[in-house]
């Protein structure tokens, strides 16, 4: 039974969600702000996210990026604003579907399904999305490379996950500051290189021959294939 985590801080709203939600045959945990769902999202795995744009503590945008330090969850966004630029930020934080209210909770149930399908299919198709040597426990938050457990910081641990989550993709510095760094504003290009450098550091003590973290100039980072 898929279990999805519900962000919204109208209720009446939510109640409607969440009876739709178990009608089709999903678990479904309800959270008013984002502060409740960071700690809902530490204790359970959910299958994906359904987040209220306008939450009054975070914002959902804001929530996204936390929830995905941890893992690569698929996420609905709900919003009440018509702007198109708040629609484009939605799919470029790697927004699974965009739903304008008011809406359909049957409609948002069809959604819910269509994305937990091409979720389930994307894992069928590449299970452990790894490159070569690396092996990665999303839920403990560990990486291994060569077999042995990499001691990472928060931020290696972001940055080497998010690699790992695209194999041979190129991730400009702007996407991995997204996705790693979210909203500190002391974060800039010079932050991200010196984390690629002590990450390549540590990698090259087990395995001095390889060097897996590929830079391409002038647009960013991949780690190599396997």
């Amino acid at each position: 039974m898929p279990h999805i985590l519900l962000v919204e801080d109208e209720t009446a709203i939510a109640a409607t969600v969440l009876y739709a939600l178990r009608e089709d045959g999903h678990e479904a945990t309800h959270c008013l702000t984002a502060g409740d769902a960071l700690q809902a999202a530490a204790a359970t795995r959910f299958d994906l996210a359904i987040l209220d744009v306008g939450l009054p503590d975070l914002g959902g945008f804001a929530l996204c990026r936390r929830l995905r330090e941890a893992r690569d969850l698929p996420v609905i966004f709900l919003t009440a604003r018509q702007d198109e630029a708040d629609r484009v930020l939605g799919f470029e934080l790697g927004a699974d579907d965009y739903v304008p209210k008011p809406f359909s909770p049957r409609e948002l149930v069809a959604r819910v399904r269509a994305v937990l399908r091409r979720s389930r299919a994307a894992g069928e198709e590449a299970p452990r999305a790894l490159a070569a040597g690396f092996e990665h426990d999303d839920e403990g938050l560990r990486i291994r490379y060569r077999g042995e457990l990499l001691v990472l910081t928060r931020y290696e641990y972001g940055l080497l996950a998010a690699l790992l989550a695209r194999p041979g993709a190129v991730l400009s510095r702007a996407q991995l500051m997204d996705r790693v760094w979210g909203e500190s504003l002391d974060t800039g290009d010079r932050t991200i290189d010196t984390h690629v450098k002590t990450l390549r550091a540590k990698l090259h003590a087990i395995a001095p021959e390889a060097d897996p973290i590929r830079t391409h100039r002038g647009l960013g980072y991949s780690l190599e294939a396997g």
